[in-house]
């Protein structure tokens, strides 16, 4: 799974532990996620497709092999 986590962040000029205190998770969580070694739960998807205020499909992308 792709995901534009770490672009959506910057625009939004927050940082790693920031974004990750206003989804209840740890800033090692959103690292994880941002280089691709953990696929967030469908609630923490959704609460960081509201946060960047876009579709859940516009933060996170299925690869052809998922």
């Amino acid at each position: 799974m792709n995901n534009s986590l770490k672009v959506e962040r910057a625009i939004k000029n927050l940082t790693q532990a920031q974004l990750a205190e206003l989804v209840q998770v740890s800033r090692q969580s959103i690292n994880a996620i941002e280089s691709g070694k953990y696929v967030p739960s469908t609630v923490l998807a959704l609460k960081l497709s509201k946060i960047f205020d876009k579709p859940v499909n516009d933060v996170f992308e299925l690869e052809s092999d998922d």
